[in-house]
Order: C-alpha cells, then structure tokens, then sequence
C-alpha cells in the first residue's frame, strides 16, 4: 500500500533513528509509554547554550516598519546584533503583542536561555490566553532575531544553532492557490509555476478551503485530479491540499481518488481542528494524511502523532511560533517514525527561515514549500543565491541567517510604538 511504501521510504532515508517506537505501541498498556516517548523527545534542548561560554544579554529589541515590511532588531549589552523580517501580512495587526506583551519579557535576559524563554513568554501576562496566530507570530519573529544575533555572536550559522546540516539544498515544491478557476485554468498557471521554478514537485489546491464539501467551481477537483497526474507523468511528486475543505465521508470519498492518481500526500482532509476525524480518514485511507499548518499547540501535535492520525507534519515556523516549538514537533515526529515538511508563510523571508531548520533536521521530507521569493527587502547573500536552481535552493552558509539587508533601505524604516 502507499502508506507502508511511504513508511518504507523513511526508513530507508534513516529517519527512523532509535526505537522508532510510536507505530508498535497499539494496546492500553502501551498508550503511557508512548506518550513517554514523545514527551522525552519534545523535552531535549534544542538551542546549544554551550557555544556560549558568557551571557549575551538583551539590552534593546525594537519593531521597524517601512512600505509595509516589519523587521525585529535584537541588541546585546556587549552591541551584537541580530535581525529578522515578520510575516508581513500579519504583522501589520499583531504589532501591538509585539510591543506589549513580548518585548519587556525579553528584555534583560540572557539569549542563551532562548528555550526556556520561549516558554516563559507564553505564560507571561496571560499570554497563554492568546495562543495562536496572536502570540505565536510575534513570538517566532522575536526568536528568530535573537537567532540571527547568536549566530553571528558564535560565527555559525542558524541551523548549527538548533541542529547540524544534514543538507547542501533544499529541494523544493511549487505551491499554488487557484481556487475559483476551472481545472484547465488551474492546470496552465500550475505547469507555468513549475517550468519557472525547475520544481520536481507540485503542490495543488482542492475543494474550497474550509467550505463544508462545497468545490469551486463546482466539479473542479475530480476533473483537476487526474489532469494534473497526466500532465506531469509518473515521475512527478504531486501533493493536494485541500484546506480543511471536507467532511470525514467526503474526505474519504475523495482521498479514494487521490490514491487511484498516486497521489502523494493529502493535506488537511477536513478541518484542522477535527483531529478525531482525521484519525478516522487516515485509518481508512493509504495517502499519507499531512497536517499541522495551523495547529497552534505542541499538546496537540502530541496527540495527532502518538494516534497517527498524521504521517507528516507541517508546523509553520511562523505560525507555531518558531525554531524552537518547531523542533520538538519534529523530535516527536521522528521518534514515531513520521516525517516533517513544514509550512510556510507567504510574506516576509520565511523561505529563509525554512530552508534553515529543513537543514536542520534528521527526518526532513524530500521536498519543501515553495511559494516564489520575496522581492521587497534587498539583501546580499555570499554563499547561496537564495533561487531555486533546477528545482532546489542552497542553504545559505554565513552566520546567522547569513544574509545582510542592505543598510540604505535599513534607513528608511522607522521605529513602530505602541498609540497609547
């Protein structure tokens, strides 16, 4: 079946490190120590404080703003200094979590203790009461200028921070969005998306997003479904996603297409929040089920693993509020034998970001979300071109994020302040 080559796949990639426990633990008896498993995984540290024999104190942490773009800049008492552009799409209502209820907890602690910070700024103030999109922006774009800056304070870049390079480049799909065309629109936009990008993968879009089985146009996803196979032929990786489009009969029904096409994974069968019945539509189905994009909580990343009801997960850096919380979905998930392919945001640099912590990471995927480059901060990059090339981008080697913006757009940003 698809589902066990699939599991086959990962083995014989070595993402089954150690026990590769999750799967064989099936009884009551067992049910403890699986969540034992996975709370062990989830609890190692993920930053490397030992690169940091002194501490590197947060003296400053300002929010910038120019044309739209949001740039986070971290100072230490000893004047390093570290950056990084926020979802912009977002951020431009979120600012004020920033400002609030983020940046006087950081201020005046010590960088090296960024794990134990990221959790502390959760229950800060209540912040716990805004988990989701809310905090966990502002909070991913704050952890990773304070990655930025120890990586430059260390002279190594990011994801020998949290990780070692298991990737010279990544290998990417091109995503795309075209609901509301019919499914020979779509499929001409599609094949332009790839031909630009070299991509060796295809994502594409079904049903309606969140849209209780209604389809638009009506009938596109059964005729876009095999169009897409047939167009790119047997060699082709094709992912669908259908944004929580379905209910579990629905989902079932055309997951059954999905695999008849082979299909390679199915994202989000129903809502993101139905995490029952997407344990329901992975137990029926052989597709390898994907989700996470939207989960904001690490608990229950926990349960959709130890259930697989997922066989990948897509945390998204910015969405699940950075590197760190990243990482321990992904620890989980290689303890239980599953890969990560994590989402990401279409604004700002989070293809940066992205190509870091896949780099970072034992049990990446074979290909990572592509959604164009963002041309609106200009920046040198000395040892990556930051472009797909034949379908893969190199990870950046520098340290930090290994880039530099450059200084005269710098000059036109100006400090963002709370208006009350």
């Amino acid at each position: 079946m698809k589902r066990r080559n699939f599991i086959k796949s990962i083995i014989g990639s070595g993402a089954l490190t150690g026990p590769a426990l999750i799967a064989g633990c099936t009884n009551r008896n067992q049910s403890k120590s699986k969540y034992d498993i996975l709370d062990k995984a989830a609890a190692q540290p993920v930053l490397k404080r030992n690169l940091f024999s002194t501490p590197v104190i947060i003296k400053s942490l300002d929010l910038l703003h120019y044309d739209g773009n949001f740039i986070a800049v971290v100072r230490s008492s000893d004047g390093a200094e570290g950056y990084a552009v926020g979802n912009n799409a977002h951020m431009k209502y979120m600012y004020p979590l920033f400002l609030s209820e983020l940046k006087p907890f950081f201020l005046n602690k010590d960088a090296r203790d960024l794990d134990e910070l990221v959790d502390g700024a959760y229950i800060y103030d209540s912040n716990y009461k805004l988990q989701g999109l809310a905090l966990w922006i502002p909070l991913a774009t704050i952890e990773f200028a304070i990655l930025d800056m120890l990586g430059k304070i260390a002279n190594k870049p990011v994801y020998e921070l949290i990780g070692k390079k298991h990737l010279d480049k990544v290998a990417v799909y091109r995503a795309n969005n075209y609901r509301g065309k019919t499914a020979r629109e779509s499929i001409e936009r599609i094949k332009h998306n790839v031909e630009t990008s070299g991509a060796k993968a295809v994502k594409f879009k079904i049903g309606g997003r969140m849209s209780n089985n209604a389809d638009y146009p009506p009938g596109r996803t059964e005729e876009l479904i095999p169009l897409v196979r047939e167009t790119f032929g047997d060699d082709m990786t094709i992912y669908a996603d259908s944004n929580g489009s379905y209910t579990v009969d629905k989902a079932i029904e055309i997951g059954k297409i999905l695999q008849q096409y082979n299909i390679d994974f199915y994202e989000e069968p129903c809502p993101f929040d139905w995490y029952e019945e997407t344990k329901q539509i992975a137990d029926v189905l052989t597709i390898p089920i994907a989700g996470g994009e939207q989960e904001p909580s690490l608990h229950n990343f926990r349960w959709l693993i130890a259930n697989n009801a997922l066989q990948i997960v897509q945390p998204d850096l910015f969405y699940f509020g950075g590197m760190i919380r990243c990482t321990r979905v992904t620890r989980m998930a290689e303890a239980a034998g599953i890969s990560c392919i994590p989402h990401i945001s279409g604004s700002g640099l989070g293809y940066l970001y992205m190509v870091h912590f896949v780099t970072s990471i034992p049990n990446a995927g074979r290909f990572h979300e592509f959604k164009g480059f963002n041309k609106n901060i200009p920046f040198h990059c000395d040892s990556s071109t930051l472009q797909s090339e034949n379908g893969a981008v190199t990870v950046p080697a520098g340290p930090g994020w290994g880039i530099v913006i450059e200084p005269d757009f710098l000059k036109k940003f100006t400090q963002v302040n709370l208006i009350y």
